[in-house]
């Protein structure tokens, strides 16, 4: 079944309330924490010019989602493996002093049957509240974060977030956008998908935005039973394509000049370092990077050929990601296949940046901001 497009949740919070402007010092930490279905992962920042420098960081491979797809629920291992992981954050934040902070939980809460009751262990036992966030407003974040990716020739532009338990793609519009505009316009997202009709300033337009409840977990536990490295692969990127038959730029002929496709994921990033011959990972040389869809295939069909044993002691997948770079593969694939692009813009950022991005621009703290 294709996935139904979310339409308002009232269970979900709405986007990150502002404190009052100026409120927070020029100085003062930021955090933003991000629950996903595989991985636990937080920055702590202070806002710096009209970006931010990370003072802090933390990410562990937490697998809350494992065993999701088939129960319905958050098994008991998971939610304790997460809970000690939160409870590091905790700490940090505590040795921060951090008090402007959004700490966000996603696919594998909202799905899990037991979702706001593993929330309710968290505060207890980790000293933690998490909202889970909409599909939408975790879109929306993503797409601001990459916005310094997006070159200033780009008329329509896919963001493409592949998480652990869903991706979500935006679709956006910018040939009614003065070039030089083009990434403030994409920034100013953050407030909401709909344009502000009083807002003087050119807006970029989201033609079109869907979230696949796929991501790299779910998608490798649909077809964990299916024995053959590559069928199995083949099998995950024909169903995520089927997955996108409801996105309405699918439908329609698209140019390849002044098209962009930027992807963030993991998944993305580790194609990039194995594409660059990377053993030991360095963001500076991976994000921004432009990959060409043969260099991406290329990567792939080596994955491939390695098979499960050559991929798990291969250092430049990593032992955390080996178990879920072909899912992740198979949908990168088929995104290329279907949309017409020679190139693809690696963005190691998502989720985190977005939340920073969001609270500092809601504060007023951001010189020269783009919102």
């Amino acid at each position: 079944m294709p996935p139904k497009r979310p339409r308002g949740a009232d269970r979900f919070p709405k986007a990150v309330e502002p404190s009052a402007l100026g409120q927070a010092g020029p100085v003062e930490l930021y955090a933003a924490l991000d629950l996903g279905t595989n991985s636990c992962r937080m920055l702590i920042a202070q806002p710096k010019g009209n970006q931010f420098h990370v003072v802090d960081s933390f990410s562990k491979s937490v697998q809350l989602g494992l065993g999701l797809e088939r129960t319905g629920r958050l098994s008991t291992a998971s939610m304790n493996r997460t809970i000690q992981a939160l409870t590091i954050c905790q700490k940090k934040l505590k040795k921060h002093d951090v008090q402007r902070m959004r700490l966000v939980a996603t696919e594998a809460c909202r799905r899990a049957q037991n979702g706001s009751e593993f929330l309710g262990n968290v505060v207890r036992q980790a000293g933690l509240a998490l909202d889970i966030i909409a599909p939408e407003e975790e879109a929306r974040l993503a797409v601001i974060s990459c916005a310094p990716l997006v070159s200033t020739k780009t008329e329509q532009l896919l963001v493409v977030d592949i998480g652990g338990g869903s991706t979500e793609l935006v679709w956006i519009d910018l040939s009614r956008v003065p070039s030089v505009d083009r990434q403030r316009a994409i920034m100013r997202l953050h407030a909401g998908f709909k344009p502000d009709e009083k807002s003087p300033f050119p807006a970029a337009r989201v033609v079109d935005w869907i979230s696949v409840p796929l991501g790299v977990a779910t998608l490798r536990d649909q077809f964990n039973d299916v024995e053959n490295d590559s069928a199995r692969f083949a099998l995950m990127s024909w169903f995520f394509e089927e997955q996108l038959a409801e996105f309405s730029p699918y439908e329609a002929e698209q140019a390849r000049e002044g098209f962009q496709i930027v992807g963030t994921s993991g998944t993305v990033t580790t194609v990039a370092a194995s594409h660059l011959g990377l053993r030991r990972y360095d963001r500076n040389k991976v994000d921004g990077l432009r990959m060409t869809s043969d260099q991406i295939d290329t990567v792939i069909r080596s994955y491939l050929e390695m098979g499960p044993e050559g991929r798990r002691v291969d250092p430049r997948i990593g032992r955390d990601r080996q178990a879920l770079i072909m899912s992740g593969a198979a949908i990168l694939q088929a995104l290329l296949r279907i949309w017409p692009t020679d190139q693809l813009t690696v963005a190691d950022r998502g989720l985190r940046e977005g939340l920073l991005y969001a609270q500092m621009s809601a504060d007023g703290v951001l010189e020269d901001g783009p919102f």
